[in-house]
């Protein structure tokens, strides 16, 4: 064996624990963006998401002025989280199926306005990523918003 062989052999003993080791902190690390805040009391803190197979932050902005909010929701054989009615929240979203599908791109919907609210639901459903943004601008997207049920709040002055 010539010396740049036993060297590149070297590198690679020396690289794959590393890259082990990268892969399993990898794994159980978050970022700020993630959810992974160290605050408690807000998503990914003591009161975050766990990274369970169903396990969500809720953001919503009521739209009215009022400060947005964050929830969180896990539904692993109980419901659990910082949601205002996790166990209604959890059945809801267990009884769809499909609840977090986007609006297809090639439907027409309503010229209807529902109201200011927004709303953002990240984490996992059935294992697979969330990223929804929802709002009540159109028929489509009101219908969308409250499909999910007591998931999120009704209209502005509703709740």
């Amino acid at each position: 064996m010539n010396g740049r062989t036993a060297a590149l052999q070297r590198g690679r003993s020396l690289l794959l624990p590393l890259l082990a080791v990268l892969l399993l902190a990898g794994g159980c690390a978050r970022s700020p963006d993630d959810g992974g805040s160290s605050d408690a009391g807000s998503p990914g803190g003591a009161a975050g998401i766990s990274r369970a197979e169903n396990d969500l932050v809720v953001r919503v902005d009521r739209g009215d002025g009022s400060a947005p909010e964050s929830w969180t929701l896990t539904c692993a054989g109980t419901a659990e989280g910082t949601h205002p009615d996790a166990a209604a929240a959890c059945a809801d979203l267990q009884g769809m199926a499909d609840p977090f599908a986007p609006i297809p791109a090639d439907v027409a919907c309503t010229e209807q306005y529902g109201g200011p609210q927004t709303a953002r639901v990240t984490g996992l459903w059935r294992g697979k990523p969330v990223d929804l943004e929802l709002s009540r601008v159109d028929g489509c997207h009101i219908a969308q918003w409250d499909g999910l049920g007591p998931l999120l709040p009704g209209p502005v002055g509703a709740n």
